[in-house]
């Protein structure tokens, strides 16, 4: 049987909104929303905190132990690289990448995912290329081969941070890749948190299914946003992948200095 290990990045150190993973709704970390709904997932794998090495990350590394969560420290900046050790660490033959700003993450989704996955010839296997689902529901599958392959050719800051650039943008030459897609385009709602805004938002939306927070779907989230559509006003300035872009733009200037050697 495939090992297949759900990694979930985490770091304190955040741009827009620092220390977010620890930020507390009803005295629980954001990251425990996100590892206990992802525990929900019935698909047999083991979850993983992949954070980095700098000391600041301490509090997240103790979270993990008090809680008896698998973790992994690598590398702060290269991503990519953090992913790749802590899936040889764990022995990972299958990689799910979901990232720790995503509480509202569905396990069902995750397993209907990992059905397609495991029954489809493919590499890379996402719900992001192109996006159907609310930011916030991102997940992507890939095989640690793929993720190898990514680990030793990537060059781009794009790519070493966001893990999976390199994979998808080679589809033609290299991987195979699949998209699904959900039944109606949600892509415009933002329900991810990078800023005091989202917090804001996805604080209402898990305060109100307190009393069943592992089992609420997308759907539910809907509905509750259908009656309270105030909420939405909330972080609606802000663009989905901002953090992407940026790097995209960084990009730009490590090419121009390839360029000029």
């Amino acid at each position: 049987m495939k090992n297949i290990l759900i990694i979930v990045q985490a770091r304190i150190s955040s741009t827009r909104l620092p220390a977010k993973v620890l930020k507390e709704i009803n005295n629980k970390p954001l990251l425990w929303y996100v590892i206990k709904r992802l525990e929900q997932v019935k698909t047999p794998n083991k979850v993983i905190i992949a954070t980095g090495h700098l000391k600041i990350n301490q509090p997240i590394i103790d979270f993990a132990k008090n809680n008896n969560f698998y973790y992994f420290v690598g590398d702060e900046e290269d991503v990519l690289d953090r992913y790749y050790n802590s899936a040889k660490e764990f022995n990972g033959d299958i990689i799910v990448r979901i990232t720790s700003d995503c509480p509202l993450i569905e396990a069902n989704l995750i397993d209907k995912l990992l059905e397609i996955y495991l029954n489809g010839e493919c590499d890379y296997l996402s719900n992001v290329h192109p996006p159907t689902y609310p930011d916030g529901y991102d997940t992507e599958i890939f095989s640690f081969e793929a993720l190898e392959m990514a680990w030793k050719k990537a060059k781009l800051q794009s790519e070493r941070e966001h893990v999976t650039p390199y994979i998808w943008k080679n589809e033609s030459n290299e991987f195979i890749i699949k998209n699904f897609e959900n039944n109606v385009d949600l892509s415009q709602f933002r329900l991810t948190i990078d800023t005091q805004e989202d917090f804001l938002l996805i604080s209402k939306i898990i305060e109100n299914f307190h009393d069943k927070l592992f089992d609420f779907q997308m759907d539910d989230v809907f509905n509750f946003l259908k009656n309270n559509k105030e909420l939405l006003k909330i972080n609606i300035q802000y663009k989905r992948d901002e953090g992407y872009i940026k790097s995209l733009e960084e990009d730009k200037e490590f090419l121009k200095g390839e360029k000029e050697k």
